[in-house]
């Protein structure tokens, strides 16, 4: 016996050697090695449910009628209305200070805010922008320009009237590019714009940078613009190119179409809930998320040891979520909610094995088995990969942003959606939905986190209790505040009573 226990703690440093040492000895499965290294252990540790007798009752769940004409109802009319349209009146200056060029990281609907925000910036100054430049997404390794996503003439013809856009700088400027400013420090590129700038900042320190060479660079350009004490022009702009910045022709008149179409001709052959009408689920929970979120997801050691692993390469220690325990963590509700909790939230507010959902996701962590139990709760249940073809989605294999431009245009379409955590884009459909009175339910996290530490807690009073967290969370109008973004809430700066 002591033999055996010996060998065991010898072997023991050699297996966390061998675990610590296989990226490195097999790259091929880490590709690339950041980001993928907590998704193997998930794999060959798929968690069990951990909230099994509140799946099995869920399961079982009977959604009465009424409950149902209930939850589908539409929004009733709350008093507000958009009232932010393109100008017909040139505002535009004589004559322009130079040209302003932006370069835009982050996933889509970051860049997306971006993009609202140069339009902003370049009315401040008086200036022309170029169309924003798209970095290489970090994460995904995506390449689409703003011309592969975004509907270029719309952008240029909707400010036409308040802001000179124009698709590259003239040959005299030919040489400013994103090549230029990564190879050197560069008068023309300003690096310290701050978060949530202020307009007298951008007068004051990008300005004289226009009059001097005619051209300026904003690099980083994410979330560099104040919401507050902004003139009335400058937020109308921001919120109409919010609401108005649309996908490329392209993929209109192509990929989405298909899709929609393919979905609606599905919903017909089968009899789901709603007569025709769909929920979107987005499900934030990929690998990022989860190492930096710092929670326990059922994974075991061996997840848990990979999270952490990968947390200290990507961040070095500057997770602050770190220094709790789970338990404190979903108490406060930080913890994103995992694809069983998520399911179980629907269920509980009376979507029926009937619903059909949509999920709007890239790569969720843990893979297939990790979203069992929500398939298993919604067995209609569809997505990009399942909605298209092959050769369709070959044409988009690799193009992130644009797969993401697709969940984002189907989910306005929804009937509901719904958000698993915040997020981007989260964020900006709950300001485009409520500028258009759809209906959005916003997950009450720090209800939800008690809920699900509570293992004895029975289906009933799981349900009473989710439902009653959840009555005024479904799209009811909320005031912005101050330092708040009018993505996010766009009462009362770009809708008007009435």
């Amino acid at each position: 016996m002591k033999i055996h226990h010996q060998n065991q703690s010898q072997r023991m440093p050699f297996a966390v050697l061998f675990v610590l040492l296989l990226p490195i000895l097999s790259p091929h499965l880490f590709s690339p090695l950041s980001r993928s290294y907590p998704s193997l252990f998930s794999e060959w540790n798929a968690p069990k449910p951990r909230h099994l007798p509140l799946l099995k009752a869920a399961l079982d769940r009977h959604v009465p009628v009424g409950e149902k004409n209930e939850l589908w109802s539409p929004l009733p009319y709350q008093g507000w209305k958009p009232c932010i349209e393109p100008t017909t009146i040139h505002t535009l200056p004589t004559k322009s200070q130079g040209y302003i060029q932006v370069f835009l990281d982050g996933g889509l609907n970051q860049q997306r805010m971006g993009i609202c925000d140069a339009v902003a910036v370049a009315k401040i100054l008086n200036a022309t922008l170029v169309i924003p430049h798209l970095e290489v997404n970090a994460v995904w390794q995506d390449t689409s320009s703003f011309a592969d996503i975004f509907d270029v003439e719309h952008f240029i013809d909707t400010l036409s009237h308040d802001v000179a856009i124009v698709k590259e700088p003239p040959s005299e400027y030919s040489w400013s590019s994103r090549e230029y400013y990564g190879t050197g420090i560069r008068a023309t590129r300003i690096k310290t714009a701050p978060v949530h700038g202020s307009a007298e900042w951008y007068l004051e320190n990008v300005l004289p940078v226009l009059q001097s060479y005619g051209i300026a660079a904003i690099a980083p350009f994410s979330h560099r613009l104040a919401f507050d004490k902004l003139p009335t022009n400058i937020q109308r702009l921001q919120s109409l190119e919010m609401h108005s910045l649309i996908v490329s022709a392209i993929l209109l008149e192509s990929f989405i179409p298909m899709e929609l179409s393919s979905y609606k001709e599905r919903m017909n052959d089968t009899e789901s809930e709603g007569s025709g009408k769909f929920v979107v689920l987005h499900l934030r929970f990929d690998k990022d998320m989860a190492a930096h979120s710092s929670c326990d997801f059922g994974g075991g050691k061996a997840e848990r040891l990979a999270l952490a692993k990968y947390r200290q390469v990507l961040w070095q220690g500057r997770v602050l979520n770190s220094q709790f325990t789970d338990e404190a963590l979903r108490k406060q509700g930080r913890c994103p909610l995992t694809p069983e909790e998520i399911g179980l939230l629907l269920a509980a507010l009376g979507f029926s094995n009937s619903t059909r959902l949509y999920l709007a996701s890239h790569k969720v962590y843990g893979g297939e088995k990790r979203i069992s139990a929500l398939k298993k709760l919604f067995p209609l249940m569809d997505d990009k990969k399942s909605l298209a073809s092959a050769e369709e989605l070959k044409k988009v294999d690799g193009k992130a942003s644009l797969l993401a431009a697709v969940d984002y245009y189907v989910s306005l379409q929804s009937d509901i959606f719904i958000s698993a955590s915040p997020g981007n884009m989260h964020n900006a459909l709950v300001g485009h939905r409520t500028y258009l009175n759809l209906k959005t339910i916003r997950p009450n996290m720090v209800m939800l986190g008690p809920l699900f530490l509570n293992k004895s807690m029975e289906w009933p009073e799981f349900q009473h209790a989710v439902l009653s967290g959840h009555k005024s969370r479904q799209g009811q109008i909320r005031l912005r505040k101050e330092r708040q973004s009018i993505y996010t809430y766009p009462i009362p700066d770009c809708m008007c009573q009435s």
